[in-house]
């Protein structure tokens, strides 16, 4: 039997003969969701609404007033005012309490975020109307806000670690990547910079494009970036452009176990042309490229085109034939192996090895890619009392109170962020509010003595805050990395010149 006939026969006789009436709109979108999971992990069926949202997602901006916000106690605070939007142009504060939305309140109605957002995000050119309470006045302040186009970059932070080590950290591969890499990199290069620390951990990909354009950044022209091969066969090669900036500098790449599609195309082109260390843990191992087949109700199909491989013939696909919940339960298994705490615990079949294109060295394919050096995970930001102390907004509520309590002596003490950044220290008190809430709402918390828990625990919150008070930039990164494990290695890597070249394999003759 033909088996389009028989999918509309099926749908014919369920609407004949079920009990109830049935909405066939969503039987066939179950249908073809149910097609398309049997094809791979990657392939996927996204509604209409669905597609609009994640175009809007790598495009790099949106339209609205341009804040973040919290929810509090049914009350919705400002926590961050984004430089040059309508908010900032129009006085709007961190810290404001938002009271009313176009003359509707908003507090203490059981409002979720996604209420709050779609409330504030609309058409570029319409305006939106606030009532907003500000501590210390008296009276509600009120503000009318044209919403425009805000920029949601994809690169969160990028600032010189010393007088010659530059930080960029890349967290999609958007429509805007490039510009805003090149935009990054011209000013880092301004302020002297002369080696650099990409950091692509828990980058999940994007654009296939802005990887081989964030390629062509380091790689002169005429590099392969990777290659294709098609469902019709033969193979596609990329290259790179020779339009880049930094081709002789000294790089590390930060990756880890969430480093996955075009992070992990640019990781490989970088690793098998030993242009950069790699530093963190294997990455996830995602070597399928969808390109999206749109249906005619506004819905599309991401389907998996072709598989893609680093310019050494590398696949980086892991194996997915015990089916999708196993794959996905990947991060799981790895840390019940030891494979993310302790080093040596990944093991590759000879038949998967190759070699690097300049130094010849030794890289595997067959499931992610690598690091050259490896960094252990740090488990109390992975353990389960963490994740329920962070989704309890506990953190964010003490973050919150002490910010609004303290925040002229703060700025004060610490006019500028490198001064929070290198004298703040996070008091006892707050270290006694966290664990008061923390029993108040039945959240698990270490043992007191676990000296190493609780330094993660501050340096949330010391990220928490420096969000809070300082404007224009993402903060809670460079908070961040001074505990970071792998973010420290690279500066030691940078800063050592016969470790770099050792793990380039630049210390002897290359392998013929």
């Amino acid at each position: 039997m033909n088996p389009k006939y028989k999918l509309e026969e099926a749908l014919k006789l369920i609407r004949e003969n079920y009990v109830d009436q049935v909405n066939e709109e969503h039987l066939v979108d179950e249908a073809i969701r149910a097609m398309i999971s049997s094809l791979d992990p990657h392939s996927r069926y996204t509604s209409r609404e669905e597609a609009e949202a994640m175009q809007q997602s790598m495009t790099g901006s949106f339209t609205g007033i341009g804040i973040s916000f919290a929810m509090m106690n049914d009350s919705t605070f400002v926590t961050g005012v984004t430089n040059d939007g309508p908010a900032m142009k129009s006085g709007l504060q961190t810290g404001d309490r938002i009271t009313k939305v176009d003359g509707k309140p908003i507090y203490g109605v059981n409002l979720k975020n996604q209420d709050v957002m779609k409330m504030l995000r609309g058409p570029s050119g319409s305006t939106v109307a606030l009532e907003v309470e500000r501590r210390g006045l008296t009276q509600p302040l009120n503000f009318k806000l044209t919403r425009a186009r805000i920029l949601d970059k994809s690169i969160k932070a990028a600032y010189m670690v010393d007088k010659e080590i530059g930080y960029i950290s890349l967290s999609v591969f958007g429509e805007s990547t490039r510009r805003e890499m090149d935009a990054a990199l011209k000013s880092l290069i301004g302020q002297g910079m002369k080696k650099l620390i990409l950091d692509l951990q828990s980058n999940g990909g994007g654009y296939v494009q802005s990887a081989i354009g964030v390629v062509d950044e380091f790689l002169p022209k005429e590099k392969m970036v990777f290659y294709s091969v098609p469902n019709i066969g033969g193979k596609d090669y990329y290259y790179t452009g020779g339009f880049g900036q930094f081709y002789k500098g000294e790089m590390v790449v930060l990756i880890d176990e969430s480093t996955a599609s075009a992070a992990e195309i640019t990781t490989g082109a970088l690793q098998d042309w030993d242009r950069a260390v790699i530093v963190g843990r294997r990455s996830f191992g995602k070597g399928l490229m969808q390109k999206p087949v749109p249906l005619s109700d506004g819905s599309v199909m991401q389907l998996t085109g072709a598989r893609y491989y680093t310019p050494s013939g590398r696949s980086i696909q892991r194996p997915y034939t015990k089916g999708n919940s196993e794959y996905f339960d990947d991060f799981q298994r790895r840390m019940a192996s030891r494979e993310l705490t302790e080093e040596g615990h990944v093991k590759f079949a000879d038949s998967l090895k190759v070699f690097t294109l300049e130094t010849k060295r030794p890289v595997y394919g067959g499931g992610g890619i690598m690091p050259d050096k490896f960094v252990p995970i740090d488990t109390n930001m992975y353990s389960n009392w963490m994740s329920r102390l962070m989704l309890s907004g506990i953190m964010t509520r003490v973050a919150f109170d002490y910010v609004q309590n303290n925040r002229a002596d703060i700025l004060k003490n610490y006019p500028q962020f490198n001064d929070f950044l290198g004298h703040f220290h996070i008091s006892q008190r707050m270290y006694d509010d966290i664990t008061a809430l923390a029993v108040k709402h039945h959240v698990e918390m270490p043992a007191a003595s676990n000296t190493a828990a609780y330094e993660a625990i501050g340096i949330e919150l010391k990220a928490e805050i420096a969000s809070s008070i300082y404007n224009g930039s993402d903060f809670i990164l460079p908070v961040r990395n001074a505990a970071n494990k792998s973010y420290l290695t690279a500066i030691d890597i940078l800063r050592n010149k016969k470790l770099y070249d050792s793990l380039l394999n630049r210390t002897g003759k290359s392998k013929k």
